[in-house]
């Protein structure tokens, strides 16, 4: 089929299976990766040229683009890593791209700075004021106008007077850079031998080619120093690097060693960000102006041109998965983006995803491991606390052996920590007159109290009410109990067990991101003896007098017959325990479980990781589960049950025969109800080798199409299962 130049191919940035045809006006001059405006129904939509139609249409039946914005065209590699992702998520491309052009702000022509300096002509009058002014501009530079402003304490019509005046002149200028390139040797870090040898590991992959490390190091270990140097590397090399973060409030702390390493803070890119900020980062990266990001998972779709190296700080994290509208894994597409872009990758953990240890296993990714803390600083030693045996007393959380440890450590100057993942006061608030039990009215989960605000809350989609004076079945007062413990009603135990010591409560809604980051400096100077905290404090933190660390429920995360729990588990552990003793301090972890004999608690108290990884792996090889099989969930939702229920047994009996593919439901999902919605769940397993996503594909082309309320909603390698 012959191409006419004037008509184009355009995905536009909306939830579509494919790109539209338009006319390209003249004059105007287009190649495949031009971002640009389309008309799309009655607007105009942000749009990227994907190269020639695939059909020819009418000329006179398409529409013009509207507009070509004036910035380099989006990259070969990024283009392909839209439609892989389309590809395996079985997401529209469309929405794909619609990741990548986030930040229209980025796409309009930069605003230049108003500034302003000294002409050589005095003023008839000299107030002071306007000698402030005159005095900061003797250096005979120009000033803009907020710096100078800010640097003379006047207003701006003070500035403005004296531009009247013919004291000073305005000039417009190019708006600096965000942020300055970073120095690859600005502070080139001191590493001890086993260090050099692990950056020795990584360097040895071929900076201008594709290629993964492990780097496995226990907590403490020093792993990040090695991933700044081989970041100084790629930076030498003349390429692009991006950090992956799996938690916002983790990076003041990051990005502050960032800066003393390179002599200037990255790039960030995150939810924090205000849209102008958003708009100049993803325009740096673009233009190149920008060398090195730390962000969220989303810095993925990053418009790199130079992409060198990749890095995933705690790749293990649930965090990097995204489980609302394109459904990725931020670990697996990084790999993928950095296949396509002859890049380098180092996933970086003290408790590896099963995935990637195998991977690391049979040779795929290079196994790099940092085995001792930095500076012969010791491991700590983790002991079980047998809740059969010597639990607390009833209505207490905190076994007496803990406690007495804790009040110890306290007694020595040093810092505690008690670790609960679980929000609020309480899990579940009930009447112990009639038995009444508080649940969420849209989803099938019990309300958390949460007593420091007065409220009950769903953690599911975020309905609240005032926890109430009486029952609300019975009416009888007072008679409301809170069943369980949440980290407020430990932090209201530790009040009473250790009333002089400085408490800190630390959870994700005591808070906004910048308190917490205030929370965590005050912990680390030393303003706190005790703290007490969910999820948040497990990771990416260095507290130097922290030395004793209380788990007070380890069984929880084996509670929820989750395939991943025991690896979930693991991982949470370990990453809490160590977070005593990182510095000269002796750490001890106790791990209060009613199952000490379970493998996830010998392999803590023994120090053997090895067995544990073993173990999983060959209960996954058994059951056929990643990384030695495939799974992709189907979740069916719908305003009412049996609408959804209905309509899983018709997609059911849709599946195509294939070899090697078991389908299992449908059935309600854990969390049947979310939002007033009823889910219904479906799951296909099948070898490692079968294409999945493809199945699934043809499978739903094959299905009857949803209509009304209903939803389906594909996860291909689902991490969660509620």
């Amino acid at each position: 089929m012959e191409h006419r130049p004037d008509i184009v191919a355009v995905m536009v940035g909306v939830a579509v299976e494919g790109p539209y045809s338009y006319r390209v006006p003249a004059g105007m001059a287009v190649v495949r990766g031009s971002i640009v405006a389309v008309p799309l129904g009655p607007r105009l939509t942000l749009g990227v040229v994907w190269g020639p139609p695939k059909d020819m249409v009418a000329h006179n039946r398409l529409r013009d683009i509207a507009m070509a914005y004036d910035v380099p065209p989006l990259s070969e590699e990024l283009l392909k890593l839209v439609e892989w992702v389309a590809r395996y998520t079985l997401a529209p491309p469309g929405q794909v791209l619609r990741a990548v052009l986030r930040s229209s702000e980025a796409l309009d022509t930069p605003k230049p700075v108003i500034a302003y300096r000294r002409t050589g002509r005095d003023p008839e009058k000299l107030t002071p004021a306007r000698l402030r002014v005159l005095d900061v501009l003797m250096d005979e530079m120009a000033w803009p106008k907020a710096a100078l402003i800010g640097a003379s304490g006047v207003s701006a019509s003070v500035i403005e007077g004296l531009e009247r005046a013919g004291a000073v002149e305005r000039l417009e200028m190019a708006a600096p850079p965000i942020v300055l390139p970073p120095d690859p040797d600005a502070a080139i870090a001191k590493l001890s031998p086993e260090q050099q040898a692990a950056l020795a590991q990584i360097s040895a992959l071929d900076p201008h080619k594709f290629g993964v490390a492990l780097l496995d190091g226990v907590t403490g270990g020093g792993k990040t120093e090695v991933f700044f140097e081989a970041v100084a590397e790629t930076l030498r090399a003349g390429r692009q690097a991006l950090i992956l973060l799996p938690e916002i409030a983790l990076t003041h702390t990051f990005l502050d060693r960032f800066t003393r390493r390179f002599g200037t803070r990255p790039a960030e890119w995150h939810s924090e960000m205000t849209p102008v900020q958003r708009g100049r980062v993803w325009r740096g990266v673009l233009d190149g102006t920008v060398r090195a990001v730390v962000g969220a998972r989303s810095a993925l779709f990053l418009p790199f041109r130079e992409l060198g190296m990749l890095v995933l700080d705690e790749e293990h994290d649930g965090a990097y998965k995204q489980s609302e509208g394109v459904n990725y894994h931020a670990r697996d597409m990084a790999v993928v983006r950095a296949h396509l872009a002859n890049a380098r990758v180092i996933l970086s953990s003290a408790t590896p995803s099963v995935e990637t240890r195998n991977n690391a296993n049979g040779g795929r990714y290079a196994h790099v491991m940092l085995t001792a803390r930095f500076a012969e600083a010791a491991m700590p030693n983790i002991t079980t606390i047998d809740m059969r045996v010597d639990g607390p007393e009833k209505g207490q959380w905190i076994a007496p052996q803990l406690a007495r440890e804790v009040f110890s450590a306290i007694e020595r100057g040093e810092q505690a920590l008690l670790f609960l993942n679980r929000r609020g006061y309480a899990p579940l608030t009930l009447c112990r007159s009639c038995g009444h039990q508080y649940q969420c009215p849209d989803c099938s989960a019990w309300m958390v109290e949460h007593r420091f605000r007065g409220v009950l809350m769903c953690h599911h989609c975020g309905h609240e009410v005032r926890t109430p004076k009486v029952c609300s079945a019975c009416g009888e007062a007072d008679a409301l109990i809170a069943v369980g413990p949440g980290i407020e009603r430990v932090a209201e135990e530790a009040a009473a067990r250790f009333p002089d010591a400085r408490r800190v409560i630390l959870s994700s809604d005591m808070g906004s991101n910048a308190q917490l980051r205030d929370r965590f400096s005050e912990i680390e100077r030393g303003e706190f003896d005790l703290i007490i905290g969910t999820q948040l404090v497990s990771k990416g933190h260095h507290f130097e007098k922290l030395s004793v660390v209380g788990v007070l429920d380890a069984d929880l995360g084996l509670a929820h017959g989750d395939p991943r729990a025991g690896e979930k588990t693991f991982q949470i552990l370990t990453q809490v325990a160590g977070r005593a003793g990182r510095a000269s301090k002796t750490g001890k972890a106790f791990l209060q479980t009613y199952h000490p004999d379970h493998p996830v608690m010998r392999a803590m108290v023994t120090g053997d990781r090895e067995a544990f990884y073993a173990h999983e792996l060959q209960a996954r090889e058994a059951g056929g589960l990643p990384p030695f099989g495939r799974l992709a969930a189907l979740i069916v939702s719908a305003n009412e049950h049996d609408v959804a229920m209905n309509y899983a047994k018709k997609l059911l009996s849709a599946a195509p025969m294939a070899e090697g593919v078991r389908l299992f439901g449908p059935a309600d999902a854990p969390i049947a109800m979310v939002r007033g919605r009823h889910r219904v769940r479906l799951l296909a397993q099948s070898g490692k080798d079968f294409d999945l996503s493809g199945y699934v594909r043809f499978w739903l082309a094959s299905a009857e199409k949803v209509t009304g309320n209903l939803r389906v909603q594909v996860d291909i390698d689902p991490m969660s299962f509620m």
